[in-house]
Protein backbone atom coordinates (compact mmCIF):
# COMPACT_ATOMS: atom_id res chain seq x y z
CA UNK A 1 0.00 0.00 0.00
CA UNK A 2 1.04 3.29 -0.62
CA UNK A 3 1.68 5.47 2.56
CA UNK A 4 1.28 8.63 3.01
CA UNK A 5 3.79 10.83 5.66
CA UNK A 6 2.85 14.33 5.79
CA UNK A 7 5.71 16.54 6.80
CA UNK A 8 5.73 19.86 8.84
CA UNK A 9 6.12 22.96 6.14
CA UNK A 10 9.22 24.79 8.18
CA UNK A 11 11.33 21.93 6.86
CA UNK A 12 10.38 22.15 3.36
CA UNK A 13 12.03 25.31 2.48
CA UNK A 14 13.11 25.68 -1.36
CA UNK A 15 16.68 24.09 -2.45
CA UNK A 16 18.08 23.74 -6.06
CA UNK A 17 17.88 22.47 -8.16
CA UNK A 18 14.36 21.69 -7.98
CA UNK A 19 11.71 23.67 -5.62
CA UNK A 20 8.85 21.62 -3.60
CA UNK A 21 5.33 22.99 -3.85
CA UNK A 22 4.05 25.52 -1.17
CA UNK A 23 3.21 24.38 1.82
CA UNK A 24 3.19 20.48 3.59
CA UNK A 25 3.25 18.09 0.96
CA UNK A 26 2.51 14.61 1.52
CA UNK A 27 5.20 12.26 0.44
CA UNK A 28 4.55 8.56 -0.51
CA UNK A 29 6.50 5.39 -0.93
CA UNK A 30 5.22 4.03 -3.60
CA UNK A 31 4.62 0.43 -2.77
CA UNK A 32 5.40 0.59 0.78
CA UNK A 33 3.91 -1.31 3.76
CA UNK A 34 5.32 1.28 6.29
CA UNK A 35 7.22 3.98 6.58
CA UNK A 36 8.39 6.63 8.81
CA UNK A 37 9.84 10.19 8.33
CA UNK A 38 11.74 12.24 10.34
CA UNK A 39 13.73 15.37 9.59
CA UNK A 40 17.31 15.12 11.20
CA UNK A 41 19.95 17.65 11.80
CA UNK A 42 22.50 15.61 10.08
CA UNK A 43 22.36 12.54 8.06
CA UNK A 44 25.45 11.07 8.05
CA UNK A 45 26.36 8.66 10.29
CA UNK A 46 28.09 11.28 13.02
CA UNK A 47 24.46 12.53 13.58
CA UNK A 48 22.20 9.32 12.75
CA UNK A 49 24.44 7.59 15.37
CA UNK A 50 23.26 8.99 18.19
CA UNK A 51 19.52 9.66 17.67
CA UNK A 52 18.95 5.81 16.55
CA UNK A 53 18.53 6.29 12.65
CA UNK A 54 21.09 4.08 11.87
CA UNK A 55 22.98 0.86 13.26
CA UNK A 56 26.72 0.67 14.00
CA UNK A 57 26.78 -2.87 13.88
CA UNK A 58 25.85 -3.00 9.76
CA UNK A 59 28.21 -1.08 8.70
CA UNK A 60 31.11 -2.13 11.45
CA UNK A 61 34.84 -3.57 10.00
CA UNK A 62 34.06 -2.58 6.40
CA UNK A 63 36.21 0.69 6.20
CA UNK A 64 39.48 1.62 7.92
CA UNK A 65 39.91 3.66 10.92
CA UNK A 66 42.10 6.18 9.15
CA UNK A 67 38.72 6.76 7.30
CA UNK A 68 37.79 10.20 6.91
CA UNK A 69 33.92 11.28 6.85
CA UNK A 70 32.16 14.16 5.90
CA UNK A 71 29.25 15.41 8.48
CA UNK A 72 26.61 18.15 8.76
CA UNK A 73 24.06 17.45 6.17
CA UNK A 74 20.22 18.23 7.06
CA UNK A 75 17.87 16.78 5.59
CA UNK A 76 15.49 13.64 5.75
CA UNK A 77 15.33 10.89 6.65
CA UNK A 78 12.72 7.71 5.53
CA UNK A 79 13.15 4.22 7.13
CA UNK A 80 10.04 1.37 6.42
CA UNK A 81 9.54 -1.89 4.43
CA UNK A 82 7.74 -3.27 1.64
CA UNK A 83 5.50 -6.24 2.14
CA UNK A 84 7.35 -9.56 2.39
CA UNK A 85 6.56 -12.58 4.47
CA UNK A 86 10.35 -13.43 5.92
CA UNK A 87 10.88 -11.93 9.08
CA UNK A 88 14.61 -11.89 9.71
CA UNK A 89 15.21 -8.28 9.81
CA UNK A 90 14.62 -7.39 13.30
CA UNK A 91 15.78 -3.14 13.17
CA UNK A 92 13.18 -1.43 14.95
CA UNK A 93 11.85 -4.20 16.44
CA UNK A 94 9.74 -4.44 13.10
CA UNK A 95 11.14 -8.31 12.51
CA UNK A 96 10.39 -7.69 8.83
CA UNK A 97 12.53 -7.94 5.66
CA UNK A 98 12.50 -5.69 2.46
CA UNK A 99 13.33 -3.09 5.27
CA UNK A 100 15.15 0.40 3.54
CA UNK A 101 16.14 3.77 4.63
CA UNK A 102 15.76 6.61 1.54
CA UNK A 103 18.04 10.22 2.24
CA UNK A 104 16.85 13.49 1.63
CA UNK A 105 19.58 16.20 1.90
CA UNK A 106 18.32 19.50 2.60
CA UNK A 107 21.27 20.98 -0.68
CA UNK A 108 20.37 18.80 -3.31
CA UNK A 109 22.67 18.27 -6.48
CA UNK A 110 19.33 16.50 -8.92
CA UNK A 111 21.34 13.04 -8.33
CA UNK A 112 20.11 9.73 -6.49
CA UNK A 113 22.42 6.81 -5.47
CA UNK A 114 20.73 3.73 -4.63
CA UNK A 115 22.44 0.42 -3.23
CA UNK A 116 22.23 -2.94 -1.74
CA UNK A 117 24.12 -4.01 1.23
CA UNK A 118 26.99 -6.10 0.98
CA UNK A 119 27.13 -9.98 2.66
CA UNK A 120 23.65 -10.15 4.60
CA UNK A 121 23.91 -7.34 6.05
CA UNK A 122 21.17 -4.93 7.45
CA UNK A 123 20.03 -1.45 5.28
CA UNK A 124 22.25 0.55 7.05
CA UNK A 125 25.47 -1.37 6.11
CA UNK A 126 26.56 1.23 3.12
CA UNK A 127 26.40 4.11 5.54
CA UNK A 128 29.71 4.76 6.46
CA UNK A 129 31.30 3.49 3.29
CA UNK A 130 28.62 4.87 0.69
CA UNK A 131 25.62 7.14 2.70
CA UNK A 132 27.59 9.79 4.07
CA UNK A 133 30.17 10.83 0.91
CA UNK A 134 27.74 10.75 -1.33
CA UNK A 135 25.16 12.85 1.12
CA UNK A 136 27.81 15.32 1.45
CA UNK A 137 27.56 15.88 -2.33
CA UNK A 138 24.16 16.60 -2.65
CA UNK A 139 22.55 13.25 -3.39
CA UNK A 140 19.98 11.83 -2.61
CA UNK A 141 20.49 8.09 -1.11
CA UNK A 142 18.29 5.14 -0.86
CA UNK A 143 19.30 1.28 1.10
CA UNK A 144 17.83 -2.12 0.70
CA UNK A 145 18.51 -4.98 3.21
CA UNK A 146 17.89 -7.22 -0.11
CA UNK A 147 14.58 -8.88 1.20
CA UNK A 148 16.50 -11.62 3.46
CA UNK A 149 19.15 -11.00 6.15
CA UNK A 150 21.52 -13.24 8.47
CA UNK A 151 22.67 -16.27 8.13
CA UNK A 152 19.58 -18.31 7.69
CA UNK A 153 18.84 -16.02 4.32
CA UNK A 154 18.28 -19.55 2.38
CA UNK A 155 15.28 -20.39 4.39
CA UNK A 156 13.95 -17.44 2.17
CA UNK A 157 12.08 -18.43 -1.16
CA UNK A 158 10.08 -21.95 -2.22
CA UNK A 159 13.08 -22.93 -5.05
CA UNK A 160 16.54 -22.92 -4.79
CA UNK A 161 18.04 -19.27 -5.35
CA UNK A 162 14.93 -18.03 -5.00
CA UNK A 163 16.81 -16.00 -1.88
CA UNK A 164 19.49 -14.46 -3.86
CA UNK A 165 16.90 -13.85 -6.47
CA UNK A 166 14.60 -11.37 -4.51
CA UNK A 167 17.85 -9.13 -4.01
CA UNK A 168 17.79 -8.17 -7.62
CA UNK A 169 14.13 -7.36 -7.19
CA UNK A 170 14.18 -5.85 -3.94
CA UNK A 171 16.80 -3.11 -5.81
CA UNK A 172 14.71 -2.67 -8.51
CA UNK A 173 11.82 -1.92 -6.58
CA UNK A 174 13.72 0.59 -3.99
CA UNK A 175 15.28 2.46 -7.11
CA UNK A 176 11.74 2.73 -8.67
CA UNK A 177 9.77 3.95 -4.83
CA UNK A 178 13.01 6.40 -4.13
CA UNK A 179 12.67 7.89 -7.56
CA UNK A 180 9.15 8.95 -7.06
CA UNK A 181 10.22 9.74 -3.63
CA UNK A 182 12.36 12.32 -4.76
CA UNK A 183 10.55 13.73 -7.37
CA UNK A 184 8.04 14.61 -4.63
CA UNK A 185 10.27 16.07 -2.12
CA UNK A 186 12.28 18.40 -5.15
CA UNK A 187 9.51 18.55 -7.76
CA UNK A 188 11.50 16.96 -10.51
CA UNK A 189 12.78 13.39 -11.01
CA UNK A 190 16.34 13.00 -10.45
CA UNK A 191 18.97 14.10 -13.11
CA UNK A 192 21.25 11.19 -12.35
CA UNK A 193 20.79 7.91 -10.87
CA UNK A 194 23.71 5.68 -9.87
CA UNK A 195 23.65 2.31 -8.61
CA UNK A 196 26.87 1.31 -6.21
CA UNK A 197 27.57 -1.38 -4.10
CA UNK A 198 30.53 -3.54 -2.45
CA UNK A 199 30.68 -7.91 -2.82
CA UNK A 200 27.14 -8.89 -2.87
CA UNK A 201 26.27 -5.09 -3.40
CA UNK A 202 28.61 -5.22 -6.43
CA UNK A 203 26.52 -8.14 -7.92
CA UNK A 204 23.71 -5.88 -7.62
CA UNK A 205 25.11 -3.04 -9.43
CA UNK A 206 26.19 -5.14 -12.27
CA UNK A 207 22.84 -7.30 -12.42
CA UNK A 208 20.75 -3.92 -12.31
CA UNK A 209 23.18 -2.76 -15.34
CA UNK A 210 22.40 -5.70 -16.91
CA UNK A 211 18.91 -6.26 -16.70
CA UNK A 212 16.74 -2.86 -15.94
CA UNK A 213 19.60 -0.65 -17.22
CA UNK A 214 16.80 2.10 -17.89
CA UNK A 215 16.27 3.04 -14.34
CA UNK A 216 20.07 4.33 -14.55
CA UNK A 217 22.75 6.16 -15.46
CA UNK A 218 25.42 4.26 -14.60
CA UNK A 219 27.30 2.17 -11.22
CA UNK A 220 29.82 1.20 -9.34
CA UNK A 221 30.59 -2.11 -8.36
CA UNK A 222 33.28 -2.74 -5.26
CA UNK A 223 34.16 -6.19 -5.60
CA UNK A 224 31.05 -7.34 -6.90
CA UNK A 225 30.34 -11.31 -6.32
CA UNK A 226 30.48 -13.20 -9.45
CA UNK A 227 27.73 -15.84 -10.65
CA UNK A 228 27.61 -17.86 -13.62
CA UNK A 229 26.61 -21.03 -14.17
CA UNK A 230 29.73 -22.86 -15.07
CA UNK A 231 32.66 -21.42 -14.80
CA UNK A 232 34.06 -19.05 -11.87
CA UNK A 233 31.71 -18.70 -9.03
CA UNK A 234 32.35 -19.07 -5.21
CA UNK A 235 30.98 -22.76 -5.33
CA UNK A 236 33.51 -23.75 -7.30
CA UNK A 237 36.70 -22.24 -5.94
CA UNK A 238 36.51 -21.81 -2.62
CA UNK A 239 36.00 -25.96 -1.65
CA UNK A 240 39.12 -25.95 -4.12
CA UNK A 241 40.97 -23.64 -1.51
CA UNK A 242 39.38 -25.58 1.37
CA UNK A 243 40.51 -28.84 0.33
CA UNK A 244 44.02 -27.50 -0.64
CA UNK A 245 44.72 -25.52 2.60
CA UNK A 246 47.13 -25.06 4.24
CA UNK A 247 49.12 -26.51 0.53
CA UNK A 248 50.48 -22.73 -0.50
CA UNK A 249 50.50 -24.31 -4.27
CA UNK A 250 47.09 -25.70 -4.30
CA UNK A 251 45.20 -22.84 -2.49
CA UNK A 252 46.89 -20.11 -5.36
CA UNK A 253 46.07 -22.91 -8.09
CA UNK A 254 42.24 -21.89 -6.28
CA UNK A 255 42.52 -18.64 -8.09
CA UNK A 256 44.28 -17.03 -4.62
CA UNK A 257 47.09 -14.32 -5.51
CA UNK A 258 50.42 -14.67 -4.53
CA UNK A 259 51.16 -12.54 -2.29
CA UNK A 260 47.98 -12.71 -0.06
CA UNK A 261 49.05 -16.17 1.60
CA UNK A 262 49.40 -14.03 5.31
CA UNK A 263 45.29 -12.97 4.83
CA UNK A 264 44.46 -17.08 4.28
CA UNK A 265 44.56 -17.85 7.56
CA UNK A 266 41.95 -15.42 8.76
CA UNK A 267 39.88 -15.90 5.52
CA UNK A 268 40.09 -20.28 6.59
CA UNK A 269 38.79 -19.71 9.82
CA UNK A 270 36.07 -16.89 9.56
CA UNK A 271 34.79 -16.28 5.99
CA UNK A 272 35.85 -19.58 3.47
CA UNK A 273 33.95 -22.47 5.05
CA UNK A 274 30.71 -20.02 6.34
CA UNK A 275 30.07 -18.55 3.00
CA UNK A 276 30.82 -22.08 0.55
CA UNK A 277 28.08 -23.70 3.16
CA UNK A 278 25.52 -20.57 3.17
CA UNK A 279 25.81 -20.59 -0.59
CA UNK A 280 25.51 -24.33 -0.61
CA UNK A 281 22.51 -24.32 1.17
CA UNK A 282 20.68 -22.09 -1.19
CA UNK A 283 21.41 -23.08 -4.30
CA UNK A 284 21.77 -27.17 -4.26
CA UNK A 285 20.30 -27.84 -0.01
CA UNK A 286 20.21 -31.49 -0.86
CA UNK A 287 23.94 -31.71 -0.63
CA UNK A 288 24.95 -32.96 2.54
CA UNK A 289 28.70 -33.55 2.93
CA UNK A 290 31.85 -31.32 3.32
CA UNK A 291 31.75 -27.98 2.05
CA UNK A 292 35.49 -28.89 1.01
CA UNK A 293 34.35 -32.03 -1.20
CA UNK A 294 31.62 -29.87 -2.74
CA UNK A 295 31.92 -30.56 -6.64
CA UNK A 296 29.80 -27.40 -8.28
CA UNK A 297 30.66 -29.17 -11.79
CA UNK A 298 29.20 -32.52 -10.47
CA UNK A 299 26.41 -31.62 -8.28
CA UNK A 300 25.25 -29.27 -11.40
CA UNK A 301 22.85 -26.52 -9.21
CA UNK A 302 22.49 -24.91 -12.43
CA UNK A 303 18.60 -23.99 -12.61
CA UNK A 304 19.26 -22.26 -9.60
CA UNK A 305 22.44 -20.43 -10.47
CA UNK A 306 20.81 -19.51 -13.78
CA UNK A 307 17.96 -17.39 -11.70
CA UNK A 308 21.06 -15.25 -10.44
CA UNK A 309 23.66 -15.14 -13.30
CA UNK A 310 25.84 -12.92 -14.78
CA UNK A 311 26.14 -12.49 -18.55
CA UNK A 312 28.12 -9.25 -18.59
CA UNK A 313 25.64 -7.50 -21.11
CA UNK A 314 25.65 -3.81 -19.58
CA UNK A 315 23.87 -1.38 -20.76
CA UNK A 316 24.90 1.47 -18.96
CA UNK A 317 28.34 2.82 -17.99
CA UNK A 318 30.09 0.29 -15.28
CA UNK A 319 33.05 0.85 -13.29
CA UNK A 320 34.36 -1.89 -11.26
CA UNK A 321 37.17 -1.79 -7.91
CA UNK A 322 38.72 -4.76 -7.06
CA UNK A 323 42.01 -5.55 -5.15
CA UNK A 324 44.69 -8.18 -6.03
CA UNK A 325 45.12 -9.69 -2.82
CA UNK A 326 41.78 -9.94 -2.49
CA UNK A 327 41.39 -13.30 -0.61
CA UNK A 328 37.21 -14.31 -0.59
CA UNK A 329 36.44 -13.48 -3.58
CA UNK A 330 39.97 -13.99 -5.70
CA UNK A 331 40.58 -11.30 -8.58
CA UNK A 332 41.20 -13.54 -11.34
CA UNK A 333 38.36 -15.99 -10.10
CA UNK A 334 35.86 -13.14 -9.92
CA UNK A 335 36.29 -9.45 -11.77
CA UNK A 336 39.25 -10.64 -14.61
CA UNK A 337 36.62 -13.48 -15.19
CA UNK A 338 33.53 -10.61 -15.14
CA UNK A 339 35.70 -7.91 -17.06
CA UNK A 340 36.09 -10.79 -19.74
CA UNK A 341 32.38 -11.33 -20.30
CA UNK A 342 31.54 -8.06 -20.20
CA UNK A 343 34.18 -7.12 -23.34
CA UNK A 344 36.13 -4.45 -25.28
CA UNK A 345 32.79 -3.10 -26.59
CA UNK A 346 30.25 -2.11 -23.55
CA UNK A 347 30.63 0.60 -21.40
CA UNK A 348 33.10 -0.61 -18.95
CA UNK A 349 35.86 0.16 -16.86
CA UNK A 350 38.04 -1.62 -14.94
CA UNK A 351 40.10 -0.74 -11.62
CA UNK A 352 42.73 -3.21 -10.22
CA UNK A 353 43.94 -2.02 -6.97
CA UNK A 354 47.64 -3.51 -6.24
CA UNK A 355 47.60 -4.36 -2.68
CA UNK A 356 43.56 -4.22 -2.13
CA UNK A 357 41.86 -6.82 -0.24
CA UNK A 358 37.66 -7.96 0.55
CA UNK A 359 37.86 -6.06 3.89
CA UNK A 360 39.50 -2.38 4.16
CA UNK A 361 39.54 -3.04 8.12
CA UNK A 362 42.13 -5.64 7.75
CA UNK A 363 44.36 -2.59 6.69
CA UNK A 364 44.58 -1.77 10.34
CA UNK A 365 45.66 -5.47 11.08
CA UNK A 366 48.74 -5.49 8.68
CA UNK A 367 50.19 -1.83 8.85
CA UNK A 368 52.27 -1.19 5.28
CA UNK A 369 50.68 -4.58 3.60
CA UNK A 370 47.48 -3.71 2.08
CA UNK A 371 45.32 -0.66 -0.09
CA UNK A 372 42.14 0.59 1.30
CA UNK A 373 39.37 0.56 -1.48
CA UNK A 374 37.44 2.77 -0.11
CA UNK A 375 39.68 5.78 -1.53
CA UNK A 376 39.55 4.41 -4.85
CA UNK A 377 35.86 3.57 -4.97
CA UNK A 378 35.27 6.94 -4.13
CA UNK A 379 37.77 8.26 -7.12
CA UNK A 380 35.77 5.66 -9.25
CA UNK A 381 32.75 7.75 -8.03
CA UNK A 382 34.04 10.73 -9.32
CA UNK A 383 35.28 9.36 -12.65
CA UNK A 384 32.12 7.88 -13.13
CA UNK A 385 29.77 11.40 -12.59
CA UNK A 386 32.57 13.14 -15.41
CA UNK A 387 31.99 9.61 -18.01
CA UNK A 388 27.99 10.28 -17.52
CA UNK A 389 27.87 14.21 -18.23
CA UNK A 390 30.13 13.73 -21.53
Amino acid sequence: MLVALTLVASLLTPVPPGTPPAGPPALTVPGAEHAEVAALDDLTTAGTATTGHTDPADWAGLHASATVNPTGVPGLQIDGYFPDTSTGNATHGWNHDSQFVIRLPARWNGGLVVSGTPGNREQYANDYTISDWVLAKGYAFAATDKGNVGVDFHLDGRRPGDAVAEWNHRLTQLTVAARAVVRQRYGKPPARTFAAGISNGGYLVRWQLENRGWLYDGGVDWEGTLWRVKGDNLLDFLPEALKAYPDEEGVRAAGFAAGSEFLWPFHRQYYWELTQQLYQKELDPSYAGAPADYDYDARRPYAAVAKIALTGRITKPLITVHGTLDALLPISRSSDVYAAMVGPHRPFRYHRVAGGTHLDSLVDAHPGRLTPLLPVFRSAFEELEGWVSR
